[in-house]
């Protein structure tokens, strides 16, 4: 308000004092062209320029700010088209979590056609004739989408391999995936899926080379590629024998199976599973010493419970230093259950008995254990004690037989035949 009593007040001053010009001195103009002249004041001249100016920006204005009428048309059409499209997306969308793959199609392909974004349009109704096993459908509307969106190639593509490896087309989606990992070399997706299909391969030598890049890029969660490694490297170990010749010689097999061993990433060699798996496979070729050496070196830098266990079941070449070595562990681990269970069986190994069953008894104090008890049942049997025998396993039951649900007995004096 006061801005604008200000503006009034400089402009009757302005205008005051420009009228005082005006009648002091009026002004004169002539101008005169070919043989026309204009005769006028000073001051109307100012004035026509002043009123010229102002209404040539107003026709500027108009004209750059109004939409001609086929402008008007183009924008009211594309809004309108929008609309449409919006609609029939949201249909589409909606049949296609309702399953009614047909009209989702439909729906959203109608729709993309329509749309500024037609790359969800496409991808979606793609799924949605993937459902119908419509392979023509599926693979056209993938292409519509690459060739609408052509910076969108990595979503596509990805889509494209998913649909692939649900068809079966395992050779396909494997080239479209490893054209992906040049496109996008760290999406993890893009892992994950290669991953599934080395497995659905058998490519245990190319999931070898992905597990580094898994673990690097934490695609997968600790548990599930820790049982993904082994699982992979314990086929490796088993394919670097079923690969060679039938009359390849076991001192050939030997040497190819240690290869592959030592070739495995140095934690592997530690875990239980596979060397347990490598431990089986050194047994089948008559390697049993061998294995046992390996076992030994093993448990002598990393104690680990299952390998203890595995050494008991190995047969050594010298049954007496097998034992021996064993027996060294003790002043470290005396109440290891699986040292002990160990002890007995390399007892039994060098026929001492009475050992034998004092090294299975402490084993079961410690840690009730069914192999434990079967094995310290069986020994009393042999020995002639078929009653202590029976009566042990008797006591232990549920080790025999888990998980047993609890249900009501009868009492031995109402117990009838």
């Amino acid at each position: 308000m006061k801005k604008l009593f200000l503006l009034l007040v400089i402009v009757l001053v302005a205008g005051t004092y420009v009228g005082q010009l005006m009648v002091k001195d009026p002004g004169y103009v002539l101008i005169a062209y070919n043989n026309t002249t204009v005769e006028t004041s000073l001051w109307v001249l100012l004035i026509a320029l002043v009123l010229a100016f102002v209404a040539f920006h107003i026709v500027v204005n108009l004209f750059t700010h109004t939409k001609l009428p086929t402008a008007r048309l183009k924008a009211w059409k594309d809004g309108r088209n929008q609309q449409i499209s919006r609609r029939k997306t949201l249909k589409g969308l909606t049949s296609l979590s309702e399953g009614n793959w047909a009209q989702a199609q439909k729906q959203l392909a109608q729709a993309a056609e329509r749309s500024d974004l037609p790359l969800i349009n496409y991808l979606a109704a793609a799924r949605a004739a993937h459902e119908q096993n419509n392979e023509q459908a599926t693979d056209d509307l993938l292409q519509k989408a690459r060739s609408t969106t052509p910076e969108a190639e990595v979503t596509v593509a990805i889509s494209q391999a998913e649909i692939q490896l649900s068809r079966g087309q395992l050779e396909p989606c494997l080239a479209t995936l490893l054209r992906l990992r040049t496109l996008a070399p760290k999406n993890t997706y893009v892992m994950k899926l290669l991953k599934d299909i080395y497995l659905r391969l058998n490519d245990w030598q190319q999931l070898s080379k992905l597990i580094p890049i898994l673990r690097k890029h934490q695609a997968l969660k600790d548990d599930e590629l820790s049982e993904l490694s082994r699982q992979c490297y314990s086929k490796l170990l088993d394919e670097s024998l079923q690969n060679l010749p039938v009359e390849t010689s076991d001192e050939e097999r030997l040497k190819t199976l240690g290869r592959t061993w030592h070739d495995l990433p140095a934690e592997q060699t530690r875990d239980g599973d596979l060397v347990q798996r490598y431990t089986e496979l050194l047994v089948s070729l008559g390697a049993e010493s061998r294995a046992e050496q390996n076992l030994r070196d093993l448990i002598k830098r990393n104690w680990d419970e299952k390998l203890v266990t595995l050494y008991g079941r190995v047969n050594g070449e010298n049954a007496k230093k097998q034992l021996d070595n064993a027996r060294g562990w003790l002043k470290s681990h005396a109440e290891s259950p699986a040292l002990l269970l160990t002890l007995g069986r390399l007892s039994l190994r060098n026929e001492h008995w009475g050992q034998a069953v004092k090294y299975f008894e402490q084993s079961l104090d410690i840690e009730p254990n069914s192999e434990t008890l079967a094995e310290l049942a069986r020994l009393l049997r042999h020995l002639g004690d078929g009653e202590r025998a029976q009566t042990l396993l008797q006591q232990n039951l549920n080790l025999v037989a888990s998980g047993l649900p609890e249900l009501p007995m009868p009492s031995q004096e109402k117990a009838t035949v």
